[in-house]
């Protein structure tokens, strides 16, 4: 009994430092500015951040995270400075939580407690930070008030600064940039068949000529069953997406599922010679990776790279990749985003095509 006591605090100190560590670590995954901007604009703006306060913000929270886990290892203001404030942020965190869980339900989607490396829906993450506010509340039980402790106040203040500034280190603020690359790329569809008019060559021979009088018919003009063009805010990206139909993509160049989706495109468009006409806007992550993107596609297409956090924007709040918009004359007609239940399915937008306008406002 006395070694349990004797270990208890030690081991609850590393539990709970392991938890702040892996938190903070987590959302640099897989690169720290993508991480920190998709933490700023799934989390922070959701909560009524505004942009330039969340650069901020999401950085000096991180490296707090960070600098708590290091700081339950030592000694220095344990009891008085270190398990308080490593209670006081889980009780935010959770208070924070239990709202968006009363609100959205909280059994889908992601907290962003452990970014994308581990994701977490808010009750489980609830859970967890109950857990280690019970630990921590165990730990000044079972250690006495007479243990002692260091009072060497720099340790604190070196160590908090040294982490919070290695995050604006690791991912350092970007200015604010166009939301659309200055170049716009295109590359040649592959599949793309070229379709060549035969020529008729006409022997003009002397012959009797009768001249008959042409009377005008009237011919009933088509009714088109399409949608009125609109402009659709896109535009900025392609100039000709408000034209006809066209399929929109948001795709990061890494993501598998981006990738999958536009394989499967790829496929469709092979079996219908008037499939529209499919255009990419990358976000700005591994862009290196648009070559080998695009070979695993079987395709090349028009595409535009922008950046992470007005990639995100254009996306939409609450979506996630890989996004399919099809517009037709402009008109927003469905839309496809994530890997859940709004994921990108061939065979709706199959079925879509092929309706009439008049058949899809049904």
């Amino acid at each position: 009994m006395e070694n349990f006591k004797k270990y208890l605090p030690w081991t609850i100190r590393i539990i709970i430092s392991f938890l702040f560590l892996i938190s903070a670590v987590a959302k640099l995954y897989p690169s720290p500015y993508f991480a920190i901007s998709t933490f700023e604009v799934k989390q922070l703006y959701p909560m009524g951040f505004s942009e330039d306060f969340a650069v901020f913000f999401s950085r000096i929270l991180i490296g707090i995270e960070l600098a708590l886990g290091i700081l339950l290892l030592q000694n220095n203001f344990l009891r008085r400075i270190v398990v308080p404030a490593t209670m006081l942020m889980l009780v935010v965190f959770t208070v924070h939580l239990t709202i968006d869980t009363i609100q959205t339900g909280g059994n889908s989607g992601n907290c962003g407690c452990f970014g994308s490396l581990l994701p977490m829906t808010p009750i489980e993450a609830i859970i967890k930070n109950v857990v280690a506010i019970i630990l921590l509340i165990i730990y000044l039980y079972v250690t006495p008030k007479t243990a002692k402790e260091g009072s060497n106040f720099w340790v604190l203040s070196t160590i908090t600064f040294a982490s919070i500034l290695a995050l604006f280190m690791l991912a350092p603020i970007q200015p604010k940039v166009a939301e659309v690359a200055t170049e716009e790329i295109e590359t040649p569809l592959e599949n793309t068949e070229t379709i060549e008019t035969p020529t008729e060559t006409i022997a003009i021979t002397p012959a009797e000529t009768t001249v008959t009088e042409e009377v005008p018919t009237e011919t009933a003009k088509p009714v088109v069953d399409e949608p009125a063009k609109v402009k659709s805010g896109y535009a900025q990206y392609f100039s000709n997406i408000d034209q006809d139909k066209k399929i929109f993509a948001l795709f990061v160049p890494g993501c598998e599922h981006c990738r999958d989706v536009a394989k499967e495109l790829t496929e469709m468009k092979a079996k219908d010679k008037n499939f529209p006409k499919i255009q990419i806007v990358f976000m700005n992550e591994e862009p290196e990776k648009i070559p080998d993107f695009f070979s695993f596609a079987g395709a090349t297409y028009p595409y535009k790279i922008i950046e992470v956090i007005p990639f995100w924007k254009l996306l939409g709040s609450g979506k996630d990749t890989p996004g399919i918009i099809y517009f037709w004359n402009g008109n927003k007609i469905k839309e496809w985003d994530g890997i859940n239940e709004k994921k990108f399915v061939g065979s709706e937008l199959k079925s879509i095509l092929k309706k009439n306008y008049s058949e899809i406002k049904k």
